[in-house]
């Protein structure tokens, strides 16, 4: 499986960021992809997850503000950002569970920038 996470730029504060992550390869063996925020000197925390079955979960700290939404026509995972913060500013990445497969798959990241 492999995962190309595209999407991030500078925004303003208040502003919104759609983050997209497309998945290739053995798609079928996907159990689930998340998306993850890594601050530099801090560890990656993770924010949202979609399951094989198309179950959602946001971060309690992050709830009414990311959703997280998958297009399965060509199998994309979306996070949707809005009321973006400064603290927001990281290296967004998507991961990806493979059924059988002990270590998560990553994307290569894309950074967000959020000016005040």
């Amino acid at each position: 499986v492999q995962l190309q996470a595209s999407g991030g730029g500078l925004v303003h504060t208040g502003g919104s960021l759609r983050l997209s992550c497309a998945a290739s390869g053995s798609i079928s063996s996907i159990n689930v992809v998340g998306w993850y925020r890594h601050v530099p000197g801090k560890g990656r925390d993770w924010l949202a997850g979609i399951t094989k079955g198309g179950n959602t979960k946001v971060a309690d700290s992050e709830k009414g503000r990311f959703t997280i939404s998958r297009d399965n026509a060509n199998y994309t995972v979306y996070l949707y950002m809005n009321n973006l913060k400064p603290e927001d500013t990281a290296v967004y990445y998507c991961g990806a569970d493979i059924l059988g497969q002990q270590l998560r798959e990553w994307g290569q990241g894309t950074l967000v920038t959020v000016s005040s």
